[in-house]
């Protein structure tokens, strides 16, 4: 069971994360510190964990149970989802190096941009996801508390 509560905890980790770690790396010197890259390692999973268990437990609802105008915003969600992983992982895949918990900055400007852009993406995301899916689940389920 998830409830819209564990989503919203998710949500607002992320925003945090997000905001203190843009703020860590526009000084170059912090990008190279292990608190840094811990905190980007968190991010990653709080992230991941969080489009998994959209993937896992909310779209069957709406596909479901829902009409077709909820059926397709929930396969536009999902569209959007494989999309930002994909992205991630070729971000991810330029900058870091998961194994060892590393980030591997060999153009700090550009490094600042794309982290920016991704992280913007993501959050635009959660915000498509407050004002959209989550009334959209609750319209269709009754349910104010349980999202699946």
């Amino acid at each position: 069971m998830i409830t819209y509560e564990k989503l919203y905890e998710q949500i607002h980790k992320i925003t945090e994360i997000s905001n203190v770690f843009l703020y860590l790396i526009d000084e170059r010197s912090m990008c190279d510190t292990q608190i840094t890259c811990d905190l980007f390692f968190d991010y990653v999973e709080v992230v991941k964990q969080h489009l998994e268990v959209q993937d896992n437990k909310l779209y069957s609802a709406i596909l479901t149970d829902g009409d077709d105008s909820a059926k397709k915003v929930a396969e536009n969600f999902m569209s959007g989802s494989v999309e930002m992983k994909r992205i991630f992982k070729k971000y991810l895949k330029k900058w870091s190096h998961p194994g060892k918990h590393q980030l591997l900055i060999s153009n700090y400007d550009q490094f600042n941009q794309e982290t920016k852009d991704i992280f913007e993406m993501v959050l635009n995301r959660i915000q498509d996801e407050i004002e959209h899916l989550y009334p959209l689940i609750r319209s269709i389920s009754g349910d104010m508390q349980k999202v699946a």
